[in-house]
């Protein structure tokens, strides 16, 4: 890896402004590859581990691209789970907020009339889940038709899940001259078919993945019978004491028996599973992220796209049946440079699957000693001592940018004839603002919402307040949201 800087890309200082603000210092690997080729317009295929930084690697490039006064979106991407489409969108946005771009999350398990009155504005970029993405194009609320870049993020997931001939689909919908980026963390053969059949010269980035992990993470296995885990669990936690940790089950009716034996026995635990309804895993998600509990049971809904600083540990409680899942779920710890600790339960009939692991990631993962008495019993007192003390809540990684932006309410919006056009006209007229200070103008039926840049937003509220917005009077507050 060189000392290249992000300043050293042809990227907008829009771009460059938020970036810094967000805590990004220097390209990871994965992003030094794909910047440029990006900017260039060039197909690429990245085969990456979870938590390498693809992300942004296609979002700062795209964001720099786009035309930001073209009304109908130009870039598509699709993500297999509606928490990846979610992060990919807020990711987006926060990487785009001072150049303006506007981006848009499409999934099921939520109103299709939202979304469709959300792609009605004015969206640079859609992020969906292929399924509710074939919905909309169907129904002609997704125009497609200025569509010049197609990401494929997590593609082999999307296989994984049985998405792979809708996706298919869409594609075969989209402008023929369109860039297209695929990111996968697993190559499978099906997928550099899809490669093969939709992508044109693509320059294939391979960021080694299993060096990575075996560098940064300590991989470990216990044997142990299936009606001892939670025993063994017990002690683990007592000498390991993890500061945050993700336990994967097979099923959500392990994830459900698993976090309310947890919760009996005093632990700060909440679950994760796709039988919840959407709100309460973005809730769940947040939650976790800002370190409010200390162990997520989940399936592995969660081992794709959820990007959490820190999490020190993550337990396989039941090993996963497929060798990929393996993989994206020790991905979950050892991110962006820290050292994480992955412990797999295995029991005496399941030691096929951790064959087939060790054959996949081409080492062998090393069997642990069982705990000591003395050692759980010191551990035990450590750790119940340490959970007396409140946790510290982790600052969302945008704090520092959301500073400088203030999202304010209007109370009216299209049925009142308000367009964006004349909320412009009002706050440049307040002395001292220009359209600069004005960023994302949100036009609903009876409300709006704007974000005012650069730290303007006090200064811009206050003046409303004096003002009125096509000649009429409205309700201006700083937004709840």
């Amino acid at each position: 890896m060189t000392n290249l800087e992000f300043k050293s890309f042809n990227i907008d200082e829009e771009i460059l402004k938020a970036i810094d603000l967000l805590g990004y210092k220097k390209p990871s690997e994965v992003q030094e590859q794909v910047i440029p080729l990006a900017l260039e317009d060039r197909d690429i295929i990245v085969k990456s581990q979870t938590g390498s930084g693809k992300t942004a690697a296609f979002a700062i490039p795209l964001c720099t691209k786009i035309d930001i006064e073209e009304r109908d979106s130009q870039v598509l991407v699709l993500t297999p789970t509606r928490e990846l489409a979610i992060q990919v969108k807020e990711d987006i946005t926060n990487i785009g907020r001072f150049k303006k771009v506007r981006a848009a999350a499409i999934f099921g398990k939520q109103p299709f009339e939202s979304q469709v009155r959300e792609l009605k504005q004015r969206v640079h970029m859609v992020v969906g889940t292929p399924g509710r993405t074939m919905d909309h194009i169907d129904r002609g609320t997704l125009s497609l038709d200025k569509i010049k870049y197609l990401i494929l993020d997590e593609a082999d997931e999307m296989l994984n899940m049985g998405f792979i001939d809708q996706v298919e689909a869409i594609i075969n919908k989209l402008p023929k001259d369109r860039i297209t980026m695929l990111f996968s963390a697993t190559m499978p053969e099906q997928i550099e078919e899809l490669a093969r059949k939709y992508m044109i010269n693509p320059t294939n980035i391979e960021i080694e993945s299993k060096t990575l992990n075996r560098e940064k993470i300590k991989q470990v296995y216990y044997e142990i019978e299936e009606d001892k885990k939670f025993n063994l669990l017990n002690k683990v936690i007592y000498t390991e004491r993890p500061d945050s940790c993700i336990l994967f089950c097979r099923t959500k009716d392990n994830v459900g028996t698993l976090a309310q034996k947890m919760k009996n026995r005093g632990y700060s635990v909440s679950a994760l599973h796709g039988g919840m309804l959407q709100k309460e895993r973005i809730d769940t998600i947040r939650s976790f992220k800002r370190g409010e509990f200390s162990f997520l049971v989940a399936t592995d809904v969660a081992a794709r796209g959820i990007d959490v600083e820190d999490i020190t540990h993550v337990i396989n409680y039941d090993i996963p049946l497929e060798n990929e899942s393996y993989v994206h779920r020790i991905g979950r710890t050892g991110r962006a440079g820290s050292e994480g600790m992955a412990i797999t339960f295995v029991t005496p009939y399941e030691h096929r699957f951790l064959s087939d692991i060790e054959e996949y990631v081409g080492y062998k993962i090393e069997r642990a000693e069982m705990p000591s008495n003395e050692d759980v019993e010191q551990g035990r007192k450590i750790f119940e001592e340490k959970s007396k003390v409140k946790p510290k809540l982790k600052t969302d990684k945008s704090a520092k940018l959301n500073k400088e932006i203030m999202k304010i309410y209007i109370g009216a919006g299209k049925k009142k004839k308000i367009r964006p056009g004349d909320i412009v006209g009002t706050i440049t007229s307040i002395e001292g603002i220009t359209a600069d200070h004005i960023g994302i103008i949100d036009v609903q039926d009876n409300v709006s919402y704007v974000d005012i840049l650069d730290g303007k937003g006090k200064q811009v509220l206050e003046a409303l307040q004096h003002k009125t917005i096509k000649g009429k009077i409205v309700k201006v507050q700083r937004a709840a949201k």
